[in-house]
């Protein structure tokens, strides 16, 4: 039941929610099976253009996003191009105009810092023009609240939100978050997935152990 290559929508009649799997083009950006993005601004099929700035081959940094993931309409993940470099005196890009100032173009990547990939978990929620920045991980079962700005790692089942983001709390107790993580049911076949939704639903965690 693992979802069509050429599926894209998830529900018959509605055009503005995806499976970002489908409509990915680009080999830098992984997404898994059943993540889903909403967008009810623009067409949803064009993430990688509205949704994924500053990322350029250059740089060689990736987006990954894990299984059953739900990301909410204009949430952006803006990569290392789009930083200035805190290392210059100035915070001006001399280096992306080379041309102006007979620099050499093999040196543009020194305009920025970088800082790697943007890496997000399985059964993560990015809330409404959530922003996550360059280098920046997100644990699995983690939640970005809306117009979040995400400039450092998200533990596990922990919700964050604010400018920039802060823990508020955490989903669960520790003792079921480590079982979360060791139960791992993102990876289950998609028919043992369907079979558990009911106790999945209700937080019976006993029933899926």
């Amino acid at each position: 039941m693992a979802i069509s290559e050429k599926k894209i929508y998830p529900r018959t009649a509605d055009k503005e929610t995806v499976y970002l799997k489908s409509v990915v083009t680009d080999p830098a950006i992984t997404v898994g099976d059943f993540t889903m993005y909403n967008d009810y601004v623009r067409d949803p099929r064009d993430f990688e253009k509205n949704n994924v700035l500053y990322h350029y081959p250059i740089n060689g940094d990736k987006l990954i996003i894990g299984k059953f993931c739900s990301i909410a309409c204009g949430a952006k993940f803006l990569f290392n191009s789009a930083n200035h470099t805190l290392r210059s005196l100035s915070t001006y890009p001399f280096p992306i105009f080379f041309e102006e100032w007979g620099l050499d173009v093999k040196e543009i990547t020194s305009a920025w810092d970088n800082k790697g990939n943007i890496i997000i978990g399985n059964d993560v929620w990015i809330g409404y023009e959530a922003v996550i920045l360059a280098g920046v991980t997100i644990g699995d079962g983690a939640i970005i609240g809306a117009r979040a700005v995400v400039t450092k790692d998200v533990p596990p089942y922990t919700i964050v939100g604010g400018v920039p983001a802060k823990p508020i709390r955490k989903r669960f107790t520790d003792d079921t978050i480590k079982k979360l993580l060791k139960l791992k049911w993102w990876d289950w076949q998609a028919e043992r997935i369907a079979r558990n939704i009911p106790a999945i639903q209700a937080g019976a965690l006993e029933e899926l152990e």
